[in-house]
């Protein structure tokens, strides 16, 4: 370390700009690495001694002296200087002042582009350990509420208009698919989070036969990176957790629409708990369900990170650049939203009140229209002209009886097709039409039932 207090600095005459110190320094933000850095340098220097590129002594010092650093910022006691570009040159600062220019042995043949990245490899794998958590909490809470209230009807809806009778729980249960896709993915993305680029150097890889198998090992890692340049640069596995916090928000946000809307006094599907809902400072009667608004809203803004940072990488030449810098508040600003999100999803899951009998209430009998060409198609007609058929009967109903189809005659059925008889009347009950759907993913008791127990099977 320079007497200016940069990792680097032989080369310049001249102190940088404050102006341009102030924008290079990752410091405020990048400090939450200090955990990984220093389990990345204990590493290192064990390879180091391995190699023989430092004698026990000299290793055990520094071992030393990092998990004194260690034990200062657990404590609290850690403090940044403002000389600090980033939490490396921060943990090596401190370091030397504990153990003097032994620690100057620690970056041979080491650079921060490959420090870096195992930094934030190792941050994200961790992390990811807690996300997987509140996710698989979350998709609990889903099934054990599909469970619960299985006996509750509901209009389900197309393009916003009501389309066939459901049960409350297939509602859940789709979005309940939809997170069991998002632990699934997740799995895939811890795997390629996991690989090890410590060793690659600035770009052209270590000269001093460090043995990579053996850091990744140190470091629980499933394997190495293939290529120094690549290593250095590669940050795929930020991009692609940018991403799969968006997608899982954007089915979260889908969900909180749903029930942003079945909340209101016109629906009344669901009454949000107190503790999830906010009020007006100037309407006494509002009852706000800013909890699923936030929810809604988080969405854009984490699809805003994964963009953004897109944009950064798409016109980097090869090896490392400075704009990566980027990488590390996206990252992190992404990984807090996504956790505040699925902490407060599962709050208001979990308190909210089915009202069951709006559900039902809202049960029309235009719903039943398709039932009537499953009808006359069960008798044999083909699907196409029965489908014209109920059309036909839909419009008699609206023509003679504000849409009502239960009031149609049999003579009225008739003589739009004479192979309406007595038993059309089982039509126009909703728990039959509801129960006929028995093929696996239908919203009928026995395949929600089913579809529960599949979606409880955990991801590896």
């Amino acid at each position: 370390m320079t007497e200016s207090g940069k990792l680097w600095g032989g080369r310049f005459i001249e102190q940088v700009d404050t102006v341009l110190h102030r924008l290079n320094s990752s410091i405020t933000y990048d400090k939450r690495l200090w955990q990984a850095d220093i389990q990345g340098s204990i590493a290192y220097v064990r390879a180091l001694e391995k190699a023989g590129l430092v004698n026990s002594e000299e290793s055990s010092n520094i071992q030393k002296g990092l998990n004194q650093v260690l034990e200062e910022w657990k404590s609290g006691e850690f403090v940044i200087d403002p000389s600090d570009e980033d939490i490396h040159s921060a943990n090596e600062r401190r370091l030397t002042v504990l153990i003097g220019s032994t620690a100057g042995k620690l970056h041979t043949g080491r650079s921060r582009n490959d420090q870096v990245v195992t930094d934030m490899r190792i941050w994200l794998r961790d992390a990811l350990k807690v996300t997987k958590f509140q996710l698989q909490k979350l998709l609990d809470t889903f099934l054990n509420r599909a469970e619960m209230d299985i006996e509750v009807l509901m209009p389900g809806y197309t393009h916003l208009q009501k389309a066939q009778a459901i049960r409350w729980s297939q509602w859940l249960l789709c979005y309940g698919s939809m997170l069991h896709r998002d632990m699934s993915r997740l799995g895939e993305l811890c795997l390629r989070v996991n690989v090890c680029p410590l060793g690659s150097g600035a770009l052209a890889g270590n000269p001093f036969k460090i043995d990579r198998k053996f850091l990744a090992e140190e470091l629980q890692f499933s394997c190495v990176t293939h290529n120094s340049m690549d290593a250095v640069s590669d940050r795929d596995f930020v991009v692609e957790f940018l991403f799969w916090v968006s997608m899982t928000c954007g089915h979260l946000s889908r969900w909180a629409e749903d029930l942003i809307i079945y909340s209101t006094k016109e629906f009344g599907f669901v009454t949000l708990s107190d503790k999830f809902s906010t009020g007006s400072s100037l309407m006494p009667q509002k009852k706000n369900p800013d909890s699923l608004e936030l929810i809604r809203s988080k969405a854009g803004r984490v699809f805003g990170q994964c963009q953004g940072f897109m944009m950064t990488l798409k016109g980097l030449p090869s090896a490392y650049n400075k704009d990566l810098q980027e990488d590390k508040e996206a990252m992190f600003d992404t990984y807090d939203t996504l956790s505040s999100v699925l902490e407060v999803a599962n709050g208001v899951l979990t308190t909210l009140k089915v009202n069951a009998d709006r559900c039902r209430a809202a049960l029309t009998p235009d719903m039943l229209s398709t039932d009537l060409a499953y009808y006359l198609t069960r008798k044999g007609v083909p699907f196409r002209e029965a489908h014209s058929l109920a059309g036909k009967c839909v419009l008699l109903a609206e023509t003679r009886y504000e849409g009502d189809l239960t009031k149609l005659t049999l003579n009225e059925l008739q003589n739009i097709s004479h192979l309406f008889s007595e038993d059309v009347s089982s039509v126009w009950d909703f728990e039959n039409s509801i129960e006929q759907y028995q093929s696996y993913g239908g919203t009928s008791r026995s395949s929600i039932r089913k579809q529960i127990e599949n979606l409880r099977q955990k991801e590896d």
